[in-house]
């Protein structure tokens, strides 16, 4: 059952941050002993970013199916325990760095050795493991037999989109499905045990994080990634032409990121269509998102009630329109499909009075930015985002993902910002990112969630995420000397005297 917190603290960290010694953080023993970590200092609140199968610039918002796991984050230590790797196969990860992902040779070398795992497993997997990765199988058909098979797909044809395939696999012609199946039934089976031991380790690790109080925010994207067995396998969804290219692809206008908007190049949907359906594949992508964690993020909830469509081809974001999104009748239907909206929205960006009343109208938290609130004082805007104008139910953040740390903002913002930031924390330079953790925690917003880069003082080198560049992201990584020092008793004490250490309560 889903654990819903009242008022409670919390950390954003990716598993892909966590320290480990195979070149990327792993949902194992490092991501279980962060659970432990985060209970001891009072938090209530785990958020992570969306944990699919990266693709495209390493980006988790591009994956190559909405429903599967990224096999990168395996645990390398539970296959060798469980007998699928040997202790030597793990020799070439000792060079890897401590402070990133090394993206490019992590995958060639982790998934070579995922890969010879697998097959192991499709040659010799004993009866009862067999019966229960055949059982996971079934359960999960109705789209593990098409990511599966996609990945395979791209794998054999060097990674190039899918409407660059042979025509009768693009168009997904039945005889040709049943001859690749056939052809690749080996390597497709071997997906399907990447996916069952991620998923086996996935809910292990969610099933700690509930036992110690732990509620986990997860993150849906709002669009799926063109080159994706979502797009693949549902054609009719999305707005593509006749040889599945996308007419539309969705962006935002200029905004706080980038002066010519951002351009995600991801097919916009066919909402008609989605109705006409129930939204039955919404439905279950966010099921199957509520399977994993407690709460989900709804990215770019303004969307919902309107998104920027720009046509296909254009260099820049700029030349779009706004179109009417699903709105009301999408989040109803979920709700009375799902049993509730454990959701976060996400409503940040150019929100009009209408994302708001929408957002309120179904009773979604919101989040506050303490960034954007100190920039926009600056000017002497009466800013929602300035912890004296929180309203109880928000999530409430010194910056997000996609933000520079608070270290890094707070030294290039300029002089006037950086003022205001002394005059509203009353601090000095050297103490305004702990002042800015202690303003979000002391507010009246029912969860205060800092990024571990601003937890832990860091500068820019920490980013995670810089909206419209597509190289050097996601790559950021806590090494084991950094997780050492940080101050488990401030953050403690902070979730003490604010009384945010409340058990969650079952949803």
């Amino acid at each position: 059952m889903a654990l819903i917190p009242g008022r409670a603290g919390g950390v954003l960290l990716h598993p892909t941050s966590l320290p480990g010694p195979h070149g990327i953080g792993e949902i194992g023993p490092e991501a279980h002993e962060w659970v432990d970590w985060l209970a001891a200092a009072g938090c209530r609140l785990w958020q992570i970013l969306p944990l699919g199968p990266t693709a495209i610039a390493n980006s988790p918002y591009q994956a190559l199916s909405s429903f599967a796991g990224n096999p990168l984050l395996i645990s390398l230590a539970d296959l060798q325990e469980k007998g699928w790797i040997a202790g030597a196969d793990l020799a070439p990860f000792a060079s890897f760095p401590a402070d990133r992902v090394d993206f490019d040779r992590l995958i060639a070398v982790k998934g070579e050795l995922l890969d010879r795992a697998a097959s192991t497993a499709v040659r010799a997997a004993e009866i009862e493991e067999r019966e229960a990765h055949d059982a996971f199988v079934e359960a999960e058909r109705t789209w593990l037999e098409d990511a599966a098979l996609f990945t395979v797909l791209s794998r054999k044809f060097d990674g190039r989109p899918w409407v660059e395939w042979p025509s009768p696999l693009a168009a997904r012609d039945r005889a040709a499905l049943a001859d690749a199946r056939r052809d690749l039934a080996a390597e497709v089976e071997g997906e399907t045990w990447k996916q069952y031991w991620f998923y086996r380790q996935w809910d292990a690790l969610h099933h700690h994080a509930q036992h110690s109080g732990l509620a986990i925010i997860g993150d849906v994207p709002i669009y799926a990634a063109s080159n994706s067995a979502d797009v693949w396998a549902h054609r009719e969804l999305f707005r593509l032409d006749a040889n599945g290219v996308a007419l539309a692809v969705a962006g935002v206008p200029p905004d706080y990121f980038s002066s010519t908007g951002q351009l995600w190049g991801n097919p916009v949907y066919d909402w008609p269509r989605h109705a006409e359906s129930g939204y039955a594949w919404w439905i279950d992508r966010v099921r199957a998102g509520l399977r994993l964690v407690d709460i989900l993020r709804i990215d770019h909830f303004r969307g919902l009630e309107a998104f920027w469509e720009v046509p296909a081809g254009l260099p820049t974001a700029e030349k779009g329109r706004w179109v009417k999104g699903p709105g009301k009748r999408f989040l109803s239907t979920l709700r009375s499909a799902l049993g509730g909206l454990p959701l976060l929205a996400e409503d940040l960006g150019f929100v009009t009075p209408r994302v708001v009343a929408l957002r309120r109208a179904f009773r979604l938290p919101g989040m506050r930015i303490l960034q954007f609130g100190l920039e926009a004082g600056t000017a002497g805007a009466a800013s929602g985002d300035l912890p004296h104008r929180y309203e109880p139910g928000a999530a409430a953040y010194t910056g997000t993902h996609d933000n520079d740390t608070a270290k890094g903002w707070y030294a290039s913002a300029p002089e006037a910002t950086r003022d205001f930031t002394r005059r509203y924390l009353g601090t000095n330079d050297d103490g305004v990112v702990p002042a800015m953790v202690r303003a979000i925690w002391s507010s009246v917003a029912d969860w205060a969630i800092v990024p571990m880069q601003d937890f832990l003082g860091l500068g820019s080198e920490a980013r995670m995420n810089r909206p419209g560049t597509g190289e050097g992201n996601w790559d950021w990584r806590m090494t084991g000397e950094q997780w050492e020092r940080a101050p488990q008793g401030w953050l403690a004490e902070l979730n003490r005297i604010y009384g945010r250490t409340e058990q969650p309560a079952p949803a």
